[in-house]
């Protein structure tokens, strides 16, 4: 089980590098979802399944679904109508491709031994345990927590919908 969590964490660790020197905003996403899928390995690793699964669950579904949106919504790249099939070369995604097969092997490794749950002594995760933490004496923190989020949401909104000059100097408005 060591073995799990050192790759695990080797490759969170290298695709987070690849997330800070990516060029490309897509192909820095899709490395942000290796990385978050090897943390969740890391957990899985350690004996928390359901720490894990709420990795899985919560950032590397939702919250990535959202950032690719958001990536594709904001079109931060340069103009690339004709570069389209250089920038799907597969060398772009070699690298994701690698750490995933290794995060692949891995969690084959941990299904494989039949103890993934029990690699540590100490209490089991359970979801129970973690509502009972959230909404017993930590409910104020949680509900500040949402509203903070709330707020980000409005002010992104905001933020997004102001005129940029570049778009309407391009259409041929002036702003």
């Amino acid at each position: 089980m060591e073995l799990a969590f050192y790759l695990s964490g080797l490759v969170a660790v290298l695709a987070t590098f690849g997330v800070i020197t990516g060029r490309n905003p897509v192909h820095a996403v899709v490395y942000l979802i290796v990385s978050l899928i090897a943390v969740a390995l890391v957990f899985f690793a350690l004996g928390a399944p359901f720490a894990g699964a709420l990795e899985i669950i919560v950032y590397a579904g939702a919250i990535m679904v959202l950032f690719v949106f958001v990536v594709m919504m904001l079109n931060l790249g340069p103009d690339q109508d004709g570069d389209e099939a250089a920038w799907r070369h597969p060398r772009h995604w070699l690298g994701p491709s690698v750490l995933a097969a290794v995060l692949l092997a891995v969690l084959s490794y941990l299904i494989a031994g039949g103890d993934m749950a029990r690699v540590i002594d100490g209490e089991l995760l359970t979801a129970r345990a973690v509502g009972l933490t959230l909404f017993g004496p930590w409910l104020m923190v949680v509900e500040l927590a949402g509203l903070l989020l709330l707020g980000a949401l409005v002010a992104a909104s905001h933020v997004g919908r102001r005129s940029n000059p570049l778009r309407q100097q391009r259409s041929g408005r002036a702003p």
